[in-house]
């Protein structure tokens, strides 16, 4: 039994695609002490490469969606592409609401806007990772 509020980790494997040092520093330190595998893309094009190299063993990817040489919305299609069940969790902090939209109607688990609250952030990956549907 957890108690209220404490942060709910796993042994997931993680693969977080952002463009910020500072952001995914923090992110995968928290992770990994929350018990999860942690992978790094610094842009959708290695988010995509890295997903493909390790088929069947990511169980989530948290999506930025504005990043350099190739955006979240173009690399999620990539990502369907090579796994239509693959779990994503869209992130920005400056994304149109149609692009998100679009994007949880194509089958995006989840969005958050940035800056992160922790608790927030760490529930929703538990909530896809357990499959739960969104409240």
């Amino acid at each position: 039994m957890t108690e209220e509020g404490a942060l709910v980790g796993g042994n997931e494997t993680i693969l977080i695609v952002d463009d910020h040092e500072t952001i995914w520093d923090f992110l995968i330190d928290v992770l990994q002490k929350l018990g999860y595998c942690v992978l790094l893309a610094e842009n959708g094009l290695d988010a995509v490469e890295i997903y493909r190299e390790n088929a069947g063993e990511v169980d989530l990817v948290l999506l930025d969606m504005v990043m350099p040489k190739c955006g979240g919305h173009q690399a999620f299609y990539q990502l369907k592409a090579i796994d239509p069940n693959v779990k994503v969790l869209l992130s920005s902090g400056f994304v149109s609401e149609n692009e998100v939209e679009d994007l949880l109607a194509q089958g995006a688990c989840g969005f958050l806007s940035k800056p992160h609250r922790l608790p927030v952030l760490i529930k929703e990956i538990r909530r896809i990772l357990d499959g739960a549907e969104k409240k």
